[in-house]
């Protein structure tokens, strides 16, 4: 891929399309297509162009590959490498991407767009399956036959060979490298031929070469849901999970066969809780515990119920009792540090469920400062403080990701947790 055909943007940001720019009408059509069948939440379509919401990570139309950057920071001209190293760093963080299995020299590269890295990992996935064997599996098949062979399947029999007395047509297992996991590999594997325009092309040529024998599969999501793993097959569990994220992203032909679509994209606001969640766990003191996606029964009918789920919670049994804490997560910039009348209701309604003291929403930091804690004047049994306050938290410092231990502590000494 030249630097010619990759656009980066940010989240919210406007791109329009023109005789000038590499982002032409033909590609707005597939992308305004894919975005109906969506049900229209990746972006909202706007005069000759479409302007993104919180969805970030890649489109790739064709030749042209479209980057969605997160953003927290005031700069008019923010740094595209930095915030593609905090996303590539969230979404590692995240389980979503194993940075560590592509070279630095790739991720080094200003033109590789995420996407980039997600092809290369599964690339060298695949070559060590080769290096290390594929693995050959039974499996069942009908055939034509000049003898029996397994049974006999009558109803097909009489259709293929009411003239052909000497065929018998039969279902019977053979034990092959031909079998679901290695079509679903090949699969993928021929949708990069269709998406790579860089230096991975030739490393893809010599891996095709090694599966050239296997059926060409349609894919869909109903293949994946077939699989099953035994010890030998333990192996191809990434490779399998990078196969699904390219095939079952990929759009081929949206326009009328001009343009093949493939998409990886994530909602912030759902990478963020995830992130902040994976950081608190890996760095909290002994004795706290972290927990993400409680969920309680809040109201019911007869007919139905609703639950109440805050991002995470935080109990801190270093003191007796144990003290309780909740963390909601929000990926929007705030210009002021004064709680909206909505979110203090739903943290109210959190610090009742829980029986918490103390509830946070974080939001990423650009200039603000975390107001302090402000009490609600309600107390439930039980509850000595029932307090609430909304801060910030900082990604970046200067031009470098900040360490999660720090990002970690940070939150912790908000609830004034001794880290």
């Amino acid at each position: 891929m030249s630097k010619k055909n990759f656009i980066q943007v940010f989240e919210y940001q406007k791109l329009r399309y023109s005789v000038d720019s590499d982002f032409k009408k033909h590609h707005f059509d597939s992308m305004v297509l894919f975005n109906e069948k969506n049900q229209n939440k990746y972006f909202t379509v706007i005069h000759k162009g479409v302007q993104f919401n919180s969805y970030v990570g890649v489109i790739q139309i064709g030749g042209l590959t479209i980057e969605i950057l997160p953003k927290a920071d005031n700069n008019e001209k923010p740094d595209e490498n930095l915030w593609q190293g905090v996303l590539l760093n969230m979404l590692r963080v995240c389980k979503h991407i194993n940075v560590d299995n592509v070279s630095e020299t790739s991720l080094k590269k200003r033109h590789n767009s995420i996407l980039d890295v997600y092809f290369e990992m599964y690339l060298n996935e695949i070559e060590k399956l080769i290096k290390k064997g594929l693995i050959k599996k039974y499996r069942r098949i009908q055939s034509n036959q000049l003898a029996l062979k397994g049974k006999l399947v009558f109803a097909k029999n009489i259709q293929k060979n009411v003239v052909h007395k000497e065929r018998f047509y039969c279902e019977h297992q053979v034990y092959d490298k031909d079998h679901l996991i290695h079509q679903i590999l090949f699969k993928a594997l021929k949708v990069l031929e269709n998406l790579l325009y860089n230096g991975l092309s030739d490393k893809l040529n010599r891996v095709l070469f090694e599966f050239n024998n296997f059926k060409d599969v349609n894919v869909t999501s109903n293949h994946f849901e077939k699989l099953t793993h035994n010890r030998n097959s333990t192996s191809y569990i990434k490779a399998l999970d990078i196969a699904k994220m390219i095939i079952l992203n990929y759009s081929p032909n949206l326009n009328a066969g001009k343009d093949n679509m493939l998409t990886l994209l994530f909602d912030m606001n759902m990478l963020w809780e995830e992130y902040i969640y994976r950081v608190l766990q890996k760095h909290k003191p002994e004795n706290i515990s972290v927990s993400f996606q409680n969920k309680k029964a809040f109201w019911g009918s007869s007919s139905r119920t609703k639950s109440i789920r805050p991002d995470i919670v935080i109990v801190d049994s270093t003191i007796k009792p144990s003290k309780t804490f909740i963390l909601d997560t929000k990926w929007k910039i705030r210009d002021t540090n004064n709680p909206d009348d909505g979110d203090l209701k739903q943290m109210f309604a959190y610090n009742l469920y829980w029986r918490a003291e103390k509830s946070l929403l974080l939001f990423p930091k650009i200039n603000q400062e975390d107001s302090s804690f402000g009490d609600y004047y309600h107390l439930s049994h039980n509850m000595n403080e029932n307090k609430c306050k909304l801060g910030f938290i900082n990604l970046v410092q200067e031009t470098t990701i900040k360490d999660s231990k720090i990002i970690a502590k940070n939150i912790f000494i908000k609830f004034d947790i001794k880290t």
